[in-house]
C-alpha cells in the first residue's frame, strides 16, 4: 500500500506508576508521552482539565488595557467598526467580537475584506471608508499586526485602534516591528508573557470578551455559551491541539450539544451530522470547510450572516447556500488536483519541488491543491495561478524544507511573498514562473530520503489485547487533531483467512484476520476494495497498522479494528 517508513516512538517514562497513580493503563500512559505531556500537572490537565484550566486573559499584554478603552468607548457610544480575515479563524473571531459588543450595547459594525479584491488583512482603502463613515474605533481580529502603515493611516485620520490577532510579528534584531495601536492583544509580542502563545484569533478574541464581560457583571455563563466558537476556529485554524487549545476544544465540542445558535445547527443539519456527537475531525473537515467556501468562491460575510442569523427559515437557506459552495468547491479542487498531477507527471517527476502553474484555477483554492500535491508525492508543492496582477500561488511543504527561508533565496524573482516553515503564499510575474521553478530546484537541498514519509507507532500491541473497556479508555485522549493526532497501534504477521469488498462505491474491504497467537479478529481497511485485493494477490499475511473500535449491529457490539496502513508479508 506505500513506500512509507514505519517508525515506532521510543519515549521512557514509568509508564505503570503514570497508569496506577492516575488510574488509566500503560497502554495511555505510553500514548500520553509519545504527546510530550509530562509531569503531574499536564497530564492531570491533559485527562481532566476543564475551562477552570484556562490561562487568565488578564495575562495577555494590553488586554485590560483594550477592555477599558472599548468599555468607555461603549459609554460614550462611539462608533466602534470590527475589521476581520475572511478565514474560518477570522470569521469566528469577527462573530466573539460582534456578539459580545452587542452584548454590551455598543455601536459597532464589521468589515470582513474580499479575499481576491482585497487580500489578507486590513488596507488603506478599508481604513478609509472607516474614517468617512464616522468610525472612531477600529478593532482587527485575526490581522492587523503587520498593518504598519494602515493603522498609521487610521491614527492620522484620528481614530483609535485595537489590534487583536495571534500571528507572528516581524522583528528587526530584538525588537518587535508593531504598528501603531491604543493596544495591541497578541501572545506573540516579545514582552507578552503569557504561558501558551499557540492560540488562534477567535481565542484571542474570547479572551478579550471575557475581560469585558468580568468589567461589565456579565454572567460568566454567557461567556462560555460561546466557547464553541473559539472550538471551531481553533479546530479550523489547524492550532496544536495542546495545552489550553484542547480543553478550549474539548469543552466547545461538548457544548455545542446545547448550541444556541440557529446557523450552526442549521449548518450541522444540512451535513448529515449529529451535534450532540460532534467530534475535532467534522470541525475540521465539514462544517470548517463550508465555513470557508463562502471567503473562497464568494465572501465570508455568508458565513458570518449563518452564524448570527436567529430566523429558521433564513439559517436553513445560507446553510445550504453554503454547503452548496463547498460541494462546488470540492468538484473544482478534485478538478484542480487532476490537471495539477498531469502536469506533474509529464513533466515534474524529477524535481524536488513541485510547482504547478494552472492559469484557470480559482486562486482561493491554490492552497488546498498544493496540500494535495505535496500529499501525493510526498514533496514541497506550490500551484501558482492567473491573477488580476500577475499570478499568485501557495505553497505547501514536508518537513525538512523551510517554504518561507526557500522563498526568501528567490525573492528577487517575486513580487510578494509570507508564510512559515510549511506553508507559503506568494505572487510574482508570470514571465518569472519558469525561473523560479528552476531556482527553488537547482537550490533545494532534499535528498531521496526526504521524499519518504514516516508512520508513527505509538504502541507495538497484539489485537488481542485489545478489550472493550481499553476501546473506550482511548476517549479519554480525543479530541484528536494537529499535536495530539489519533494513536496508531501496530501487529506483524497476521494470517488473513478472508477478504471481502464491501460498498456500492467498493471503497470498503472486511478482513477475518488471526493473530500469531490464534486470536480470530474482524478488521476493516477504507480503501480502494479492487485495488487491494490486486496488490493482496496470493498474499495470505500482513503486517497492519490499526485503531481499534466498536462495531455495533443488530444489538451486538464487537470490537473491530480499522486498519490505517498495511504491508502484505
Amino acid at each position: 500500500m506505500t513506500t512509507a517508513k514505519w517508525m515506532l516512538y521510543a519515549k521512557k517514562a514509568d509508564f505503570n506508576g503514570i497508569g496506577t497513580h492516575f488510574h488509566i493503563s500503560p497502554v495511555i500512559a505510553r500514548i500520553i508521552r509519545n504527546r510530550d505531556v509530562c509531569g503531574d500537572e499536564n497530564i492531570e490537565k491533559y485527562l481532566r482539565g476543564t475551562w477552570k484550566d484556562l490561562y487568565s486573559p488578564h495575562r495577555l499584554k494590553d488586554a485590560d488595557l483594550a477592555a477599558g478603552l472599548l468599555l468607555e468607548k461603549i459609554r460614550q457610544g462611539k462608533r466602534i467598526r470590527i475589521v476581520g480575515d475572511y478565514d474560518i479563524d477570522g470569521v469566528c473571531s469577527t462573530y466573539l467580537l460582534y456578539k459580545g459588543l452587542k452584548r454590551l450595547g455598543a455601536a459597532v459594525d464589521y468589515e470582513i475584506p474580499d479575499r481576491i479584491k482585497d487580500g489578507y488583512g486590513i488596507n488603506i482603502q478599508i481604513v478609509e471608508a472607516a474614517a468617512e463613515d464616522n468610525i472612531d474605533t477600529i478593532l482587527t481580529c485575526d490581522n492587523g499586526i503587520s498593518a504598519i502603515d494602515q493603522m498609521k493611516r487610521a491614527r492620522e485620520l484620528g481614530m483609535t485602534v485595537i489590534v487583536t490577532d495571534h500571528h507572528d510579528i516581524v522583528k528587526v534584531g530584538e525588537e518587535d516591528v508593531l504598528p501603531e495601536a491604543d493596544a495591541i492583544v497578541n501572545p506573540k509580542q516579545s514582552a507578552d508573557t503569557y504561558p501558551w502563545k499557540e492560540i488562534c484569533g477567535g481565542m484571542v478574541a474570547y479572551k478579550l470578551i471575557q475581560i469585558l464581560y468580568e468589567k461589565a457583571g456579565i454572567d460568566r455563563e454567557e461567556w462560555l455559551a460561546m466557547i464553541e466558537f473559539a472550538a471551531i476556529a481553533t479546530v479550523g485554524d489547524v492550532m496544536k491541539l495542546q495545552d489550553e487549545n484542547r480543553i478550549v476544544v474539548k469543552e466547545g465540542l461538548r457544548r455545542a450539544a446545547q448550541t444556541k445558535s440557529v446557523g450552526l445547527r442549521k449548518l450541522v443539519e444540512k451535513n448529515n451530522l449529529d451535534i450532540t456527537a460532534l467530534s475535532a475531525y467534522h470541525i475540521g473537515f465539514v462544517i470548517g470547510p463550508c465555513l470557508n467556501a463562502g471567503g473562497r468562491l464568494q465572501t465570508a460575510k455568508l458565513a458570518l450572516r449563518l452564524l448570527l442569523c436567529e430566523d429558521e427559515q433564513l439559517a436553513d437557506e445560507l446553510a445550504q447556500e453554503l454547503k452548496d459552495l463547498n460541494d462546488q468547491r470540492k468538484d473544482m479542487t478534485a478538478d484542480g488536483l487532476v490537471q495539477a498531477a498531469e502536469q506533474v507527471e509529464a513533466k515534474y517527476m524529477d524535481d524536488k519541488v513541485l510547482v504547478v502553474f494552472l492559469p484557470d484555477c480559482h486562486e482561493s483554492l491554490a492552497g488546498i491543491i498544493a496540500g494535495r500535491l505535496r500529499e501525493k508525492y510526498h514533496k514541497p508543492s506550490f500551484v501558482l495561478t492567473r491573477a488580476e496582477d500577475g499570478v499568485k500561488g501557495s505553497g505547501r511543504s514536508i518537513e525538512g524544507y523551510h517554504m518561507f527561508e526557500a522563498l526568501v533565496e528567490v525573492k528577487g524573482l517575486l513580487s510578494k511573498f509570507g508564510g512559515h516553515p510549511m506553508a507559503a503564499g506568494l505572487s510574482l510575474p508570470e514571465a518569472n514562473v519558469e525561473q523560479f521553478r528552476l531556482e527553488l530546484n537547482r537550490r533545494a537541498a532534499l535528498t531521496e530520503e526526504d521524499f519518504v514519509p514516516r508512520i508513527w507507532i505509538d504502541v507495538p500491541m497484539p489485537m488481542s489485547y485489545v478489550t472493550e473497556e481499553l476501546v473506550q479508555e482511548l476517549e479519554l485522549l480525543e479530541p484528536f487533531g494537529q499535536g495530539n493526532e489519533k494513536p496508531q497501534f501496530a501487529q506483524k504477521d497476521l494470517r488473513i483467512r478472508n477478504a471481502r469488498v464491501l460498498g456500492r462505491n467498493r471503497n470498503a474491504v472486511k478482513l477475518s484476520l488471526v493473530t500469531p497467537d490464534g486470536t480470530p479478529v474482524e478488521a476493516m481497511v477504507f480503501t480502494d476494495g479492487d485495488a487491494f485485493l490486486e496488490e493482496m494477490g496470493g498474499s495470505r499475511q500482513m503486517d497492519a497498522i490499526y485503531y481499534p473500535g466498536i462495531n455495533e449491529y443488530n444489538g451486538n457490539r464487537t470490537i473491530q479494528m480499522v486498519v490505517k496502513e498495511y504491508r502484505f508479508v
